[in-house]
Parts: C-alpha cells; structure tokens; sequence
C-alpha cells in the first residue's frame, strides 16, 4: 500500500486432510480470511503455492478456477448472499444451471436438500419472507446441493443468535461427515472451533498452533516456538 509493505500471511506452511473438518480460528484482523481466500482461489498469493487435488490453483486463470470451483468447491457465508427475487428452491438450484443439470433434476435435488435442512415446506418463500436462521439454511443447501468436495465457511453464523448457531453449526458439521466432505471454517468464537476436527489458529498472519480435538480434550499437534 504505497510505500509500505504489508504482510497479510507469512511462512504459512500447512495441509488439510481429505474428510477434515478444520478451523482457522482467530482475532479480527489476525488473517484468517485471507487465508481462506486464498485457499479458495478468491485471491491469490504473491508467493508460494496453494495444491487442491494435485491441482496448483494459484497457477489457473479466472475461467479455470470458476469452473474448478464449480466441480469441487461450496460457499457458506456470514451474510447469506441470496438473491433476493429468487425463492429458497430457486436460490439453491442456481448452481446446478451452470452445471448443466436438466431443469427436472435441478428442482429434484434442490428439494432434497433443503428438505434435508428442514425447510421443504418453505420452497416458494424468498428471502425476506424468512428469518436469519432460515435464509442461512438455504445458504446451506445451497453450498451442498453439488455435493461439492470441499466447503469453505466464512463466520456462517455471525448473523445468528445462540440457538440457531447450535443448529447451523450441528447440521453442516453432520452433513458434511455423511458425505466425507473437507470443510474449512473460518471463526473467531471458540464454541465453533470445538465442531471441527483440527484448529488451526491464526495470529498476525502465522500459524500460532494446530490443535486436534480428541475425547480427552485439545491435543497440540504444532506449536509456534517462541
């Protein structure tokens, strides 16, 4: 930024196993959503490389890594981002045209999940005709309806009240496990990171510890040493 020379991530050196589901926990401002956007090819790094399936995304151009993420990769975000003048069916079949899905199917599926998600009976409802917690549903189903291999969650549930933050929390962690999907989640709120598997925390733009969750508690698998 003119002069000066700002490092968003520093010597991050790290791997995610297929079927984990992690946490990039972390302050505001400590990097951790840079580091999801980086690893979901929406931004790219100056140096180093990020490998998804042998594939070196930094290395693809935009037409590439859209359709890379099309094949492979869901969205679940902080603010939902529905289109607000589609309904929840329309909202999560939306991916599948660009799949090429026939309309038939497209509906099908659409139905499946978010039927799976305990909304089939608000299939025709837009979004402001529903609460926070329901829209991030349909967000949900959405990032799950191509049955993606890897989901990136960006704070999914800053938006929702405790309650509903048990629920989101409990439906895409079990989903994602029936289907032995990888999903990286990025928080700030330590209740979060005890879903995941693996916590990796961020500080300042370095890996601070990778922590595992076991039965027994916490397991520090990495530790910065100071």
């Amino acid at each position: 930024m003119g002069k000066e020379k700002i490092v968003a991530l520093n010597h991050i050196d790290l791997e995610i196993e297929k079927g984990e589901i992690c946490c990039l926990f972390g302050s505001s401002g400590s990097g951790k959503s840079t580091l999801l956007n980086m690893l979901a090819g929406l931004e790219k790094p100056t140096k180093g490389s990020i490998k998804i399936k042998n594939v070196h995304i930094e290395k693809l151009d935009e037409s590439q890594l859209a359709i890379f993420r099309q094949k492979y990769i869901g969205f679940v975000f902080q603010s939902y981002n529905l289109i607000s003048t589609l309904t929840a069916l329309e909202n999560v079949a939306l991916p599948l045209i660009f799949q090429g899905v026939p309309k038939k199917e497209r509906e099908k599926r659409a139905i499946k999940m978010l039927e799976a998600v305990g909304l089939g009976e608000r299939l025709k409802h837009k979004p402001r005709e529903m609460s926070g917690g329901q829209q991030q549903r349909v967000s949900i189903a959405r990032a799950f309806v191509n049955n993606p291999k890897i989901l990136f969650a960006d704070e999914p549930t800053g938006n929702l009240d405790t309650h509903t933050t048990i629920e989101v929390m409990e439906m895409i962690t079990k989903i994602a496990r029936e289907h032995d999907q990888t999903m990286i989640i990025v928080s700030h709120d330590a209740e979060i990171a005890d879903y995941a598997d693996k916590i990796i925390t961020v500080q300042d733009g370095n890996i601070l510890k990778i922590e595992k969750n076991t039965e027994d508690g916490k397991e520090i698998i990495y530790e910065t040493q100071v």
